[in-house]
């Protein structure tokens, strides 16, 4: 039996719309996974960081899907209620 990364892997390079499709989704999840990161670090829940935020839990748990698009001054307050500092960079 295949492993899930292995699986993703042969999916990939035999679908190249479900690749660029992959890719262009990438930058939301990274989000998402960087803001769950800094949650879990300082041990809080997402009703915590709502709070702390200034906004309700749904918000979090959308931005933690990867299916939000939140603005910087958003993301500014998460990362102030995780203890941790917003960068935003092109490379």
């Amino acid at each position: 039996m295949k492993d899930f990364q292995a699986f993703k892997k042969e999916q990939l390079a035999k679908k190249p719309l479900l690749k660029k499709a992959y890719d262009e989704l990438a930058p939301e999840y990274e989000l998402a996974t960087r803001v769950i990161e800094a949650r879990l670090r300082t041990g809080l829940s997402q009703a915590d960081v709502a709070k702390k935020a200034g906004t309700g839990q749904s918000s979090i748990a959308r931005l933690e899907s990867g299916k939000y698009n939140p603005s910087v001054r958003f993301l500014a307050k998460v990362a102030r209620a995780t203890g941790t500092k917003l960068a935003v960079k092109f490379e």
